[in-house]
């Protein structure tokens, strides 16, 4: 029995026989001559299969949309876009008449242009979209070639292992027999990851190897909650996760009859609980969890996938498809976090010692107004197709806050001479993640309508702890005395200055966590649409008054692990079924 770590980046138990899907190179061809005449019929042959490979992604798309919503199938536009993107026609099309060598070996050659480029990109999503590349190109040789295989045939129930499964190959796979996805590579915003996430299918990617150690056949088990593939596993433990599987089964059954339901405590609280999204396709798991809205709508995803930068118009189109598709419930939109760790490449930005306190977030965008003017006149327009909310991230004294608004009644005095449609009331809020914004929260309060807490930002600023460096982990306390008596403060000041409170990071996914900041006074608690359930299922199984007394005791202990073992214990009292054992 060997136990694999890698990502957890669709929850679920699953067991079953793996099938392992071994790479094939189709980016290695032997440059083939051709002669002048020949030039005109292998750039017809190429044009060609960008016709088929074009009507294929098109099936595929209304394939998906019919099957898992039309959301899920809008990850194929970018396939299509590669397709009609003139750059890498014209590139492939000079390749066949300066070489003169067949259309094969110039796309690959083009392509493996493009793959060297992305690799060397320092941005997570980036890198990630060369799986999208792969696929389609992988596609289009197998059209140049007369191959036929396009897509994975599952005869029986299999958990697929792979290198890097494509978004086509793991949307275009029987549902009723993929028990779950296992990757070498990947990430949580992998197209391959939003599809097993809309499919609701167990995977964990990320695992380093799982192809070489995993042989089709071998007894596996894939835990996508918490990221653990278990090769050949004994009997016990094969009965302890079968156990699991079962209670989690139990558990969604029970919390899908809540779905409906308010987010109200037993004696009439109710508070709004929405989601954490970065993308329009994890709208329907928004309402298919019973999300009151969307708490934070994250945007340099949209920004970064790419490398120039968007225009008005087309962020104009996207906002307003969230708004509209979200039918008048609330989209708290997250003005661009770049930085930090996410950067555009098209941006020539130095290396920083300390890119995290650094030049990132509202301090980049006040800096390049001309980028912060574009987004907000976008967001502004697509106000007025729904409740749309905007909020500025890191946020650390007044005068951001003042400037920042300076510029969105720019944008609106703008807008308003041009005659373009918008929300004038559109509400303003401030994030509070850094603990300077939160000990002056009395003050800030008076600039905008509401406060949302980035907890996770807040908890490795205000612990001065790197929420990815494994060997402090242990330091990354979310109930640190410290941070329930800012988040209090800044509940309080907000309140005071009758503005509500929001909460949109991490730890509020927690169900005793979710407990503790009901009773800390939150207005909103927003989490990715998986953990919905379990949260409001905390929420109603509690009195706000007895959730009132449990946040006062546990900001009596001394330490984290101390409040832990508290709100767990409450927790345990009042909902038991949500308890790990």
């Amino acid at each position: 029995m060997e136990t694999l770590k890698g990502i957890p980046v669709s929850p679920g138990v699953a067991i079953g026989k793996a099938y392992v899907l071994h790479s094939e190179d189709h980016f290695n061809f032997p440059a083939r001559t051709i002669s002048v005449a020949d030039i005109a019929k292998e750039i017809a042959r190429f044009e060609n299969a960008l016709i088929q490979t074009r009507a294929e992604i098109m099936g595929i798309r209304k394939k998906i949309s019919a099957q898992i919503g039309r959301e899920s199938s809008d990850i194929f536009n970018a396939h299509l876009m590669i397709l009609e993107d003139r750059t890498l026609i014209e590139d492939v099309i000079s390749v066949i008449k300066g070489k003169k060598v067949g259309c094969e070996y110039a796309f690959t050659t083009i392509m493996q242009r493009y793959f060297s480029a992305f690799a060397q990109i320092d941005d997570e999503y980036l890198r990630e979209r060369i799986s999208d590349i792969r696929d389609i190109g992988k596609r289009l040789i197998r059209n140049l070639c007369g191959e036929k295989r396009d897509h994975v045939e599952l005869t029986e129930n299999r958990i697929v292992v792979a290198h890097d499964l494509s978004p086509s190959e793991t949307a275009m796979m029987d549902k009723n027999k993929l028990l779950a996805i296992v990757a070498d590579v990947g990430g949580p915003t992998s197209h391959m990851a939003i599809i097993s996430r809309s499919m609701e299918i167990p995977a964990v990617v990320g695992t380093d190897g799982a192809t070489l150690k995993i042989q089709s056949g071998d007894t596996v088990i894939v835990d996508g909650t918490h990221g653990v593939v278990i090769l050949n596993p004994d009997v016990a433990t094969i009965q302890e996760y079968t156990e699991r599987g079962y209670r989690i089964s139990e558990q969604i059954t029970a919390l899908d009859k809540l779905r409906d339901l308010p987010a109200e405590t037993k004696d009439g609280r109710r508070i709004s609980l929405a989601a954490n999204i970065e993308f329009h396709d994890e709208i329907p798991s928004v309402y298919s969890h019973g999300g009151d809205g969307i708490g934070l709508y994250r945007t340099e995803y949209f920004y970064m996938n790419r490398t120039d930068l968007p225009s008005e118009d087309e962020q104009y189109r996207a906002y307003k498809q969230v708004a509209e598709s979200m039918k008048g419930h609330s989209v708290i939109v997250r003005t661009l976090d770049l930085g930090g760790d996410k950067f555009l490449s098209s941006l020539e930005v130095p290396n920083e010692m300390n890119p995290f306190l650094g030049w990132r977030a509202i301090r980049f965008c006040l800096t390049r107004v001309d980028i912060f003017k574009v987004q907000l006149r976008a967001i502004l327009r697509a106000s007025a197709h729904g409740n749309f909310k905007v909020m500025y991230p890191m946020i650390s004294n007044l005068n951001e806050l003042k400037q920042a608004n300076v510029i969105l009644r720019d944008c609106q005095e703008e807008l308003k001479k041009e005659g373009l449609a918008y929300d004038p009331k559109m509400e303003v809020g401030a994030m509070i993640e850094i603990p300077s914004a939160a000990l002056i929260s009395d003050i800030l309060a008076k600039e905008v309508d509401f406060f949302s807490i980035g907890t996770n930002d807040l908890i490795q600023y205000a612990l001065a702890v790197d929420r990815v460096n494994e060997k402090i982990a242990y330091l990354y306390e979310p109930t640190h005395p410290a941070i329930l008596k800012l988040i209090r403060q800044v509940v309080e000041s907000g309140h005071r200055h009758k503005k509500w409170v929001g909460c949109c990071g991490e730890m509020a996914g927690d169900p005793a966590i979710a407990m503790l900041l009901l009773g800390l006074g939150i207005d909103e608690i927003s989490v990715s649409p998986f953990i919905l359930p379990k949260v409001k299922k905390s929420i109603r199984s509690v009195n706000y008054e007895d959730a009132k007394l449990i946040a006062e005791k546990a900001l009596q202990f001394h330490t984290g692990e101390e409040i832990r073992v508290f709100i767990n214990q409450e927790l345990k009292r009042v909902a038991p079924d949500l308890v790990e054992d």
